[in-house]
């Protein structure tokens, strides 16, 4: 049995997100004063009394809200609903039953799902009484909290654990075999539409609005018996285009998507070609330590011959050290994305892959041979020894004779000669170049 779920659900802007953060002890949900900020579902483990569960936070749902992705977001927090062990309903006690209020409770209770009432913003004791108006939903008693202040959460996760099924044993799965790959690019590239393909639903809200994604979503998959978490993210503008605190703070949360991810697909507009800001967004990924794979996405919408897709993957391999492989996909119809996915766990496994020290040291030799080391003031470089020293990214200590004669125009060809004898494209490597003590020395 898969860990528990809980649904956070209510109107817009009662505090669910602050919530969520609260009860989790984290700040991962997009948390503002304006309302709708949240759209799509994001999970967060939650832990109380040894009892483990996720906690799913939902947009808020209005349902005279007329608006296109207000529809999407209901949709959502319905499918949340459907999927979860327990709701907790959020209202905002200070300011009482609203408009709407009233069929979120009948739908809830017509669902079957156990229900726990959140009152809301009571950051004092003496406000605690305003909690009672909530009675009329007939879900129970309203249990009164501060998501700012802390007050009355621990009461609230007591409420909620007790709603929650036995526990059962589950099998351990094996985490290090599991491949984080960030969905990452440029606003309205397609990066939502891909997620739902490949899940087969839709699990992520789509929109032709720019920017309709705020939080990076984790989905966790199977793809042909391998495990993988899917990471949606907000789409990446150049940092002197945002202005806005939202998108701001979205950015952030998926940069930080990217430095937890094992592999990066960039997503690009076929249309546009690889544009210089798709280049720094790959650049942000591999300075994380991502495997980097670029797809161009929207293929079927633009007639590009096979010389123009051989130009693009030409100027990716001048402008980016990684030399990532560069894929065309139709996220719409469905082309090219089981291959993405299999280049992606492909990425994913050499990243994390040691390479025995005899075949490294083999690499060392056949280097030098194709191309003499670098002299200054009548000294050669000697390369010396190899051997990998860590793994996510690729760690390996280089050992030499004079680290001053080391170039960085030698250190590049060692680097570009052992990406492509092992199949390191679009995997970051780190070499150190480590200079040997003399012995006599050592010995002194």
């Amino acid at each position: 049995m898969s860990i528990p779920k809980v649904a956070i659900v209510g109107y817009p802007n009662v505090g669910k997100s602050s919530l969520v953060n609260r009860l989790s002890g984290t700040r991962e949900a997009v948390v503002h004063e304006r309302a709708g900020i949240t759209r799509d579902r994001k999970e967060l483990p939650c832990e109380w009394n040894g009892r483990s569960f996720t906690l799913v936070d939902t947009g808020g749902m209005d349902a005279f809200d007329a608006d296109p992705i207000s529809g999407s977001i209901r949709d959502q927090a319905r499918a949340a609903i459907a999927d979860a062990a327990a709701c907790v309903l959020v209202v905002d006690a200070r300011a009482g039953r609203r408009p709407g209020d009233d069929e979120l409770a009948d739908m809830l209770r017509r669902s079957g799902v156990p229900v726990v009432v959140a009152a809301n913003k009571v950051d004092r004791v003496e406000d605690a009484p305003l909690a009672a108006d909530f009675y009329r939903f007939g879900l129970g008693e309203p249990v009164p909290v501060s998501a700012a202040q802390g007050l009355g959460t621990g009461d609230l996760l007591d409420e909620v654990v007790a709603l929650l099924p036995a526990e059962v044993e589950r099998p351990d799965e094996d985490e290090d075999e599991t491949i984080r790959l960030a969905i990452i690019g440029r606003p309205n590239v397609g990066k939502s539409t891909l997620v739902n393909r490949v899940l087969g639903e839709e699990r992520v809200i789509v929109s032709d609005v720019a920017g309709t994604t705020r939080d990076a979503i984790d989905l966790p998959i199977d793809v042909d018996g391998r495990r993988l978490v899917l990471v949606d993210t907000a789409g990446m503008r150049r940092q002197s285009k945002v202005t806005d605190s939202v998108e701001y703070y979205t950015l952030l949360r998926s940069q930080r998507a990217v430095e937890r991810a094992d592999v990066a697909l960039v997503v690009c507009d076929a249309r546009d070609g690889v544009t210089s800001q798709d280049l720094r967004i790959a650049e942000l990924a591999m300075k994380a330590g991502c495997a980097t794979l670029l797809a161009l996405n929207k293929w079927d919408l633009r007639s590009m011959t096979e010389d123009d897709l051989d130009h693009e993957r030409a100027r990716v391999g001048r402008k980016l050290r990684l030399r990532p492989k560069v894929l065309t996909i139709s996220a719409l119809g469905g082309r090219n994305v089981q291959r993405v996915l299999a280049e992606a766990i492909a990425l994913g496994d050499r990243r994390r892959e040691r390479i025995p020290t005899p075949q490294l040291n083999r690499f060392l030799a056949e280097a030098v041979a194709a191309r003499q080391p670098p002299a200054r003031q009548g000294h050669r470089l000697k390369l010396l020894y190899i051997a990998q020293i860590g793994t996510r990214p690729p760690r390996f200590a280089l050992q030499v004779n004079s680290r001053t004669r080391m170039t960085r125009d030698y250190a590049y060809f060692l680097e570009n000669r052992l990406r492509a004898r092992f199949a390191f494209d679009g995997v970051p490597v780190v070499i150190d170049v480590r200079e040997r003590r003399d012995r006599r020395s050592e010995r002194g």
